[in-house]
Parts: structure tokens; sequence; C-alpha cells
């Protein structure tokens, strides 16, 4: 089973990520691919990790995604990924074009033939207006064509507003 969850910051997708994969009463490893670049982003991290469950196992890993998930990725084992725009943007801000795709086509090409489950957590940011600034406007274009890519592959895509979770495949 392949979820990709997507929503806005705070809008609850993190949380319900969790309690499906703690549902599932598997083996859970947690790859986190936040990096940790001031004290407001270390705080961060540390709620996150106080919010999981001490026996899942933990994994952080900003850059190379899908070797972490080909690696780990076995039947009775749920792995959850929080969160693809935090690894996006580590691989955009590397300002390598090559390593970039070659990271993102890695990921598109092995997502659907891992064994066990994975969850999948992003940021929705197409939502909003057209940034000033090419970066950010990159971003939102990269953003939107993985969750497209993603969602294709998936077999659950679910949207979370509010902390109300909306099933958008199937």
């Amino acid at each position: 089973m392949k979820e990709l969850i997507l929503g806005g910051a705070r809008s609850g997708k993190t949380r319900l990520a969790e309690q499906r994969a703690a549902a599932t009463q598997y083996d859970v490893l947690y790859i986190a691919t936040a990096q940790a670049y001031d004290d407001e982003m270390n705080e961060r991290i540390a709620r996150h990790i106080g919010d999981r469950p001490a026996h899942w196992n933990t994994l952080e890993e900003p850059l190379y995604l899908a070797r972490a998930l080909q690696a780990n990725a076995k039947d009775g084992r749920v792995i959850l990924v929080d969160c693809l725009t935090l690894w996006l943007s580590n691989l955009l801000c590397r300002d390598d074009a090559t390593f970039f795709e070659l990271q993102k086509q890695s990921l598109l090409e092995c997502y659907g033939l891992l064994p066990g489950q994975v969850i999948l957590v992003s940021n929705e940011v197409g939502q909003g207006i057209v940034p000033d600034n090419a970066l950010a406007r990159r971003f939102i274009d990269e953003a939107g064509w993985l969750h497209q890519a993603l969602a294709a592959q998936s077999d659950q895509v679910t949207f979370v507003t509010a902390g109300i979770a909306q099933r958008l495949k199937p």
C-alpha cells in the first residue's frame, strides 16, 4: 500500500500519517528529511520526535530518499516519510540540477515497486499566489509535478485540512 498525504502547514497531515502507521501494528520506520539550521528548526524536530512512539525507528535522510526507501522497505514494515517538501527544498538548495533530477527520478522509479507500506507526507503549496522570486516559483512547480507523479503511483491520496482528512484517491 502506497499513500500520499498532502496538506498545508499545521493541517494535521503528519498526525494522520502517524495514526495510520500506528494502526497497522507493523514495524515502523520514520524517515525524517528535515535539516536543522537554527534553534527554531531544532525545536520543531524535537517536538516531532517527542510525538512519535519510542519504539519507532528513525532514519534522518535529507537527500538520498530513494536509496533509503530501497534499503529499508520490506513486507511487514511501514515507512513514513516526513516530509517530501523539506526533501525537495534540500535538493533545490544544493543548486545542482543534475543531482536534483537524479534524486527525483530515483524516487519516482522506485516508489511503486517498494515492498511493504509507504506513507509519504508533503505540503500542498500550490494553492496560494505565485511568488515573486524564481526559486520559490520553481519550488512550487517542482512540488506540484512531484505530487502529481507520486499520486499517480499511490494506492491512496489524502488531503488534510484543519485536521480533517479528505480522501482524493481512490
